[in-house]
């Protein structure tokens, strides 16, 4: 099959979790022999021509639209914003409408016929993908979140009024588009089956398909490095909101209690862009290490990792990947949710955070429990997380849809 993916951002070597997806699905997809081709809108930054490189390594052709408003800096987006709420569309319509882009989608349709175009995030659904003739591709939209609901979750979350009164008002608008993106499209992927359920409640035609978030198996794998006592890790991007609050809310709420039975306790923070916030956490218990372009050694190293997420969609690749490396997990059960995982089996999950805090100090001080847990994880993600299986559901949906 000829594929068209239609991305925000260029997907390799990824960086954090959605260019995890958008990497994981093509270079699988090409490995089976299909012939991937890339629409992508690209901003002057220091990786863009690494990215640009290795995405041509396994792509048939790559094609890109310079946008500058996706490279601003955060002062500039939260103008926008604020502006965004007098305006009849969404702050991410806004972001992501450009009339350069669309003239392109409309050349790359037109000049070469295509068995599927698949489109990344609602946001990017918002353009015309329509061309004329009797052979037309399947239009797939990939929701790596239901991304309307994240921000009624925040909406809904304790924090700063100015973002729960811009939250309160942008989801309904963005609710507005995703759910027009749905019916106009052949079908649509979700990441976890929580997902799949809230587009069937507004979209019920819509034909869909669950594709999980996975891992590369033989990348991240068990290691016999030791694990350091006291040592725990919380990975992600730090310039996404839902992993600032949870990282702010385990450092302020529940770390101090950790340390008090654990004092030798360290959590490191690792991911790109951390905000003044996240710096200003930095003593004696925190360190905040950035972004790196492995996280491998870190994982092998941390005695558990700490997912204390309470706002969020889809699934996290934090976790996932964990798995993969055997690293015991401690999770809210928002942190974990669309995963396969159970509690006590693969991971320790906690609905609070006197829940979170007793859970890690349990993990820290039984090293034993931390070894079964991990053990357990990895032969889930082995028989569910798996690339592989990931990508041969893909194939199956297009099928199902009648590619050919």
């Amino acid at each position: 099959m000829k594929i068209l993916f239609v991305t925000p951002y260029l997907p390799s070597p990824p960086r954090f979790g959605a260019q995890r997806r958008l990497d994981g699905l093509m270079r699988g997809l090409a490995a089976a022999r299909h012939e991937v081709s890339l629409l992508s809108f690209v901003t002057d930054d220091e990786y863009a021509e690494h990215s640009l490189q290795s995405t041509k390594s396994y792509s048939q052709s790559v094609s890109t639209v310079r946008n500058d408003v996706l490279g601003l800096n955060v002062r500039t987006k939260r103008l926008m914003q604020l502006r965004s709420l007098i305006s009849p569309r969404s702050f991410e319509y806004d972001l992501c409408y450009d009339s350069r882009f669309q003239a392109e989608i409309k050349r790359q349709l037109g000049g070469t016929h295509y068995d599927v175009v698949q489109v990344e995030f609602c946001h990017l659904g918002i353009y015309d993908y329509s061309i004329r003739g009797t052979q037309k591709p399947l239009l797939v939209l990939d929701e790596h979140n239901i991304e309307y609901d994240i921000i009624k979750r925040t909406a809904d979350a304790e924090g700063s009024a100015i973002r729960r009164l811009y939250s309160a008002v942008n989801w309904r608008k963005l609710r507005h588009e995703e759910r027009d993106a749905w019916r106009r499209f052949d079908g649509v992927v979700l990441t976890s089956d929580r997902d799949e359920a809230l587009l069937r409640k507004d979209a019920p035609s819509t034909p869909t398909t669950v594709v999980p978030n996975a891992v590369d198996l033989q990348h991240f794998r068990t290691s016999s490095v030791e694990r350091e006592p006291g040592t725990l890790m919380f990975f992600g991007a730090m310039n996404y909101h839902p992993n600032i609050q949870g990282v702010g809310y385990f450092v302020t709420e529940v770390l101090p209690k950790i340390a008090k039975a654990v004092p030798n306790v360290k959590l490191r923070v690792v991911g790109q862009q951390p905000p003044d916030s996240i710096r200003a956490l930095a003593g004696p218990h925190v360190e905040v290490v950035g972004f790196v372009d492995d996280p491998r050694p870190l994982l092998d190293r941390s005695a558990a990792m700490v997912v204390p997420l309470l706002i969020g969609g889809g699934t996290r690749f934090k976790i996932v990947e964990g798995m993969a490396m055997s690293t015991p997990i401690v999770s809210t059960y928002l942190g974990a949710e669309g995963l396969e995982v159970e509690h006590e089996r693969h991971v320790l999950l906690a609905r609070d955070g006197d829940a979170l805090a007793s859970e890690t100090i349990r993990i820290l001080k039984d090293p034993a429990l931390g070894q079964r847990l991990g053990a357990e994880a990895r032969l889930l993600a082995e028989h569910r997380y798996g690339w592989e299986g990931a990508v041969s559901a893909l194939e199956n949906f297009y099928s199902m849809l009648g590619a050919k």
